[in-house]
């Protein structure tokens, strides 16, 4: 399938560079897969769409300060750093600017006797494995060292504390944010809940799987890179029994989608794991576990916008963003959402 199949205009002036104060307060554009049916509401409004005994899943992820700029040891030459992973004690997978001077041996000082990395072993497109040296607590030190890695269209990189984090944030480990999740306060959760609605949490910590660009030509010849994620013995249980009593089970975005695709495709039933996936959802994939997401509007050609195509349609898909675009729609991670459903 041709990449382009993926591709939208969008001005600029639609791109999100903040969130709204009221984080419910956001647009939020009602998809019917079964009648294609669009509707404009607020998402505060979302309450009113769901059941008693539905399922929300969160992605309970909290996002790293994991990009990291300093300076080569030997030559002083400036080197930018992204935290992808942990591959094992204090070893990283990281994404390297500048990476064809960062060779095995390479030393960089991220701050003089506070941080500085080795580099163990050198792969393609930018990716390199650092072991990591400090004194203390490594998420304290990133605390000090590095800043919240806001995706490159955001240009207002001054944001308010915890913008770029959901407000059930818990599992450090994410260089991305499961951006879906912003738009829900706790004031909201609570009213879901009064609701009978039930909510249960995951983990997947959001690498260069979810945000590397699509390269190629054909959807086929993309590769994801893994990520890791995490399936409690509790949220196993309640959803297994959603499943058996024929209730929605309803992601809130793509990241937790992925989650319970990866684990249920696996297994054949939701089961209590720690372990990576490098699920890839495109048109063709079926069947999904559950017939409802949230979600927000997603880059052109990405990753994102192929998994929310193949879960309602590509045609549906394009249908709702032209009308994203001429409602003047927010966009990407900042913007509002979508509830796709049937």
């Amino acid at each position: 399938m041709d990449v382009k199949e993926f591709d939208y205009p969008l001005d600029e002036s639609l791109i999100a560079q903040f969130p709204l104060k009221e984080r419910s307060s956001c647009r939020l554009m009602l998809v019917n897969k079964a009648n294609g049916r669009i509707e404009d509401k607020h998402f505060y409004d979302i309450v009113d769409y769901l059941k008693p005994g539905d399922v929300l899943v969160r992605n309970d992820t909290r996002v790293i300060p994991a990009r990291l700029f300093g300076l080569k040891e030997k030559t002083g030459a400036h080197v930018e750093v992204l935290i992808l992973k942990q591959l094992e004690d204090d070893t990283y997978e990281c994404l390297c600017g500048n990476a064809k001077t960062i060779k095995v041996g390479t030393n960089i000082i991220f701050k003089e006797n506070v941080l500085s990395a080795t580099c163990l072993k050198v792969l393609d497109e930018g990716i390199r494995h650092l072991k990591f040296h400090y004194q203390g607590i490594f998420l304290e030190v990133l605390e000090e060292v590095g800043e919240t890695p806001l995706p490159p269209y955001i240009h207002q990189k001054e944001q308010e504390e915890n913008a770029y984090q959901t407000v059930y944030a818990r599992h450090s480990g994410s260089s991305a944010a499961p951006t879906a999740g912003f738009h829900f306060d706790d004031e909201l959760f609570k009213k879901c809940e009064e609701k009978g609605v039930i909510i249960v949490d995951v983990t997947l910590h959001i690498g260069l799987g979810t945000f590397r660009p699509v390269k190629v030509s054909k959807v086929e010849e993309h590769k994801m890179h893994s990520e890791q994620y995490e399936i409690s013995e509790i949220a196993a249980n309640t959803l297994n029994l959603a499943l058996k009593e024929h209730r929605r089970i309803i992601p809130i975005g793509t990241t937790s989608m992925r989650t319970l695709e990866a684990n249920f495709k696996k297994y054949g039933r939701f089961v209590p794991t720690k372990e990576s996936t490098d699920i890839f959802i495109t048109p063709g994939y079926e069947p999904f576990v559950s017939s409802t997401l949230i979600t927000n509007f997603h880059l052109p050609k990405s990753t994102l916008l192929m998994l929310v195509s193949a879960f309602s349609s590509l045609e549906l898909m394009k249908k709702a963003y032209e009308h994203a675009t001429e409602e003047k729609y927010r966009f990407f991670s900042f913007g509002d959402a979508m509830f796709i459903y049937d």
